[in-house]
């Protein structure tokens, strides 16, 4: 599997379901993360099942990325017919109900492909992939098929992030938001230590 972190995310232009209910041909990554974070993640299909618990919970903490600057965008090798089906399902009925960020089609698994997250030339993993406002992927992690993501990490990952370009200083483990972060340098990671290890 490639590590794409370091690299300039895969830009795809592809048809996708947007906010509004929507359907577009000519969706661009650089064009919807223009200016932003971006934050794209991969599905394996529609009307599943750890699926829909992965979106709604990205859609529930959608305030959350729009606070910090950062454009959600969801992909998945099903049509963009099968897309607007499942998101003008309700969710009681194993729908997604209106999801607020766009649905992309992959229906020639070429994103998938790009991002090295296809499997068995079928479905893609569950990767995640934050990217920064120079369109460079900064963070990556790929579940197995079984294996629902974190959301709440997705953010903090953002926020750890968001907070080394605003401060310099890199985040030991665990950072949370709020927490101090570690000068990049010998004294900083002794000062830090010594105040911190005992509780990491």
């Amino acid at each position: 599997m490639s590590v794409l972190v370091g690299k300039p995310a895969p830009d795809f232009t592809a048809a996708a379901v947007l906010p509004d209910n929507s359907i577009v041909e000519d969706f661009k990554l650089s064009e919807a993360i223009s200016g932003k974070f971006g934050l794209v993640f991969f599905y394996p299909l529609d009307f599943t099942f750890v699926c829909p618990s992965e979106i709604i919970a990205f859609h529930n903490r959608i305030d959350r990325f729009k606070e910090l600057n950062t454009q959600v965008v969801a992909v998945s090798v099903d049509s963009q017919f099968s897309h607007f089906a499942w998101r003008n399902t309700p969710v009681e009925k194993g729908g997604l109900g209106e999801v607020d960020f766009p649905l992309v089609a992959d229906i020639t698994k070429s994103i998938a492909r790009d991002y090295d997250v296809l499997i068995d030339d079928s479905v893609a993993l569950r990767g995640t992939f934050l990217i920064d406002t120079n369109g460079v992927v900064r963070h990556q992690v790929v579940n197995d098929l079984p294996l629902g993501r974190n959301v709440d990490e997705a953010i903090r990952m953002i926020e750890a992030l968001q907070f080394h370009e605003e401060h310099g200083e890199v985040c030991p483990a665990g950072w949370q938001k709020g927490k101090s972060g570690m000068k990049p340098t010998a004294e900083g990671v002794a000062s830090y230590l010594a105040e911190n290890a005992e509780d990491l």
